[in-house]
């Protein structure tokens, strides 16, 4: 008599029984393994689903930044035609320098209608108390013309988009006459 395992044991048609007695059905290593082919094929699959949506989302993004571009780029072409036109109006004998101010201031508000547009706006400093989340402080100014820590002056208009600062405006803060630096620089 030939030595079987205890959970196998043979029967009439040849075929071994596992532990729990049915002919034919795979062993609970099998079930696992199958289980796990079945996991990993499914982790294959997310995977890749994830590769192709993270390939999809970046060429939305490029094609979004794109035509931004365009659009944001396909507005300003009006402005450099006024431009250009401009600089040809300058080089005529007959041009005048009040006309060429003319054509510059409107072709300034050109360019500020079109950047209004999108949102942009430009920061009102002066005479308004110093905000370092607006405003660069170039310098402090003694003076009794205008509140210490408020804004005498703006060298460079600052520009927000909503509630985004796209450049601070650079100016100078005004301080009371003999009032230490260290005061001055913070402002309440």
């Amino acid at each position: 008599m030939s030595e079987t395992s205890s959970a196998e044991t043979p029967n009439p048609t040849g075929e071994t029984q596992n532990a729990s007695g049915a002919a034919g059905e795979p062993s609970g290593q099998d079930t696992l393994a199958a289980q796990f082919a079945e996991v990993q094929e499914r982790y294959v699959r997310l995977y890749a689903d994830f590769e192709n949506f993270k390939k999809r989302a970046a060429r939305e993004r490029d094609e979004v930044r794109r035509a931004t571009t365009e659009s944001v780029l396909g507005r300003l072409l009006p402005v450099l035609d006024t431009f250009e036109m401009a600089m040809q109006a300058a080089n005529q004998p007959n041009t005048n320098l009040e006309s060429l101010k003319a054509g510059v201031s409107m072709i300034q508000g050109q360019l500020r209608n079109t950047v209004a547009d999108y949102g942009v706006e430009e920061i009102d400093a002066v005479g308004k108390p110093f905000d370092p989340a607006l405003h660069e402080a170039l310098s402090q100014q003694e003076t009794t013309e205008v509140t210490d820590g408020h804004v005498i002056s703006q060298n460079r208009k600052g520009y927000r988009m909503k509630d985004r600062l796209l450049r601070p405006a650079a100016v100078v803060v005004a301080r009371k006459p003999g009032a230490s630096t260290e005061n001055a620089q913070s402002p309440s």
